[in-house]
């Protein structure tokens, strides 16, 4: 190890192995460094008292664990979606959230799924999505990506419950910044690692094509969400100003590919837009898209933002539903949490200025919980 080796978020337990033997220790030594940052969820190697003290200040100032720094945090009133804001060690500014979820049907044990930003910012320019609409600053390290999830792990502890789901679907396009992402993937999935399912595991794209090749080949189980938006090319380019020509034929391309190279059913994310791409004919004109394809669905209706648009009324989104169902399209309504503590799909952003003033949130959370 030397002092510009980063943080130990970023290594495989491969690499952990590699490092372990290149200083001259017992294997064994390697199982504790990845049972301290993973299981123990240590925010310092100071509290893995397993390891012999010299040691410990050795890893403290040549590999750091090197948490993320919390600014704030805000969270609705049951504390089921909490938002956090947090700082790397440039500065760098993200938000990370939270969403807890009953046990189904009441038996089994809570959900909490984690949804984590691949890059401050995003350059994709969505016109209804808050993120989108702040640029872009740069892409996340795949040990920021983990260090989020980490984050969270620690919140839930002292609840006695865990993370069972991390979703790619915060700041940014994980895709965009593809070998970061699969990195953080492979972390966070490796039995050593953090240990979560692969089928845990949700990417979500507005389209990159060539990164949903690549992930295609990657022998994983993870799932793959399309942000769609529109059933053809000039409204969707007129929502995602960066879509190539023929991208939504292109995309369901991409989308059976997937399917067929992985098993795994994909989803097109649709966000509802009032009087834009709710009509019962954009809902016809879907169907059409995806018939022949088992493609589901999620409806998502939009989020307020700063931009403008509106969200279509109840009765109109579950027309559009219908529609879809009647013509033989598996769908269904998302479920926002955190709306009101702007935490929901396409309301991310913080402000990438340093001297920023940072808004207070709607509720803090308790102490205990922090």
């Amino acid at each position: 190890m030397n002092a510009g080796s980063g943080s130990f978020y970023r290594l495989l337990p491969e690499e952990v192995d590699e490092r372990v033997r290149l200083l001259g220790l017992p294997a064994y030594r390697a199982r504790q460094l990845l049972e301290g940052a993973y299981r123990q969820l240590a925010g310092s190697w100071e509290e893995v008292t397993t390891l012999p003290l010299d040691l410990r200040r050795r890893l403290d100032a040549e590999l750091p664990l090197r948490p993320p720094a919390e600014v704030r945090t805000a969270s609705t009133p049951e504390a089921d979606t909490v938002k956090a804001l947090l700082r790397f060690a440039d500065g760098t500014l993200v938000e990370t959230v939270l969403m807890r979820y009953p046990p189904r049907e009441g038996r089994g044990h809570p959900r909490a799924t984690v949804c984590v930003s691949t890059q401050a910012g995003c350059a994709m320019g969505c016109v209804f999505c808050a993120t989108g609409q702040m640029g872009f600053e740069r892409n996340l390290r795949a040990e920021e990506i983990v260090a989020q999830v980490l984050h969270f792990a620690r919140w839930l502890r002292p609840l006695g419950q865990h993370v069972t789901n991390v979703v790619f679907m915060g700041m940014g396009e994980p895709l965009a910044n593809y070998a970061e992402t699969l990195r953080a993937v492979r972390i966070l999935t490796h039995p050593r690692a953090f240990g979560l399912a692969q089928r845990a595991v949700t990417i979500s794209t507005v389209g990159v094509l060539s990164g949903i090749e690549k992930l295609a080949g990657e022998g994983l189980q993870v799932g793959l969400a399309i942000s769609l938006h529109a059933p053809n090319d000039a409204l969707r380019r007129q929502l995602v100003p960066t879509a190539a020509p023929g991208s939504v034929e292109r995309l369901i391309a991409a989308a059976r590919r997937y399917r067929e190279r992985t098993g795994r059913r994909v989803t097109a994310e649709y966000v509802l837009i009032e009087g834009v791409n709710d009509s019962l004919g954009d809902a016809e004109e879907l169907a059409h898209l995806l018939r022949g394809t088992d493609i589901h669905v999620n409806l998502i209706p939009l989020n307020p933002t700063a931009a403008g648009y509106r969200r279509p009324a109840p009765s109109r989104v579950s027309a559009f539903a219908r529609a879809l169902r009647r013509m033989g399209i598996n769908c269904t309504v998302r479920r926002e949490k955190g709306t009101e503590i702007s935490a929901a799909c396409g309301q991310l952003r913080t402000d990438a200025a340093r001297s920023a003033v940072i808004p207070e949130p709607v509720a803090t959370l308790p102490s205990t919980q922090r």
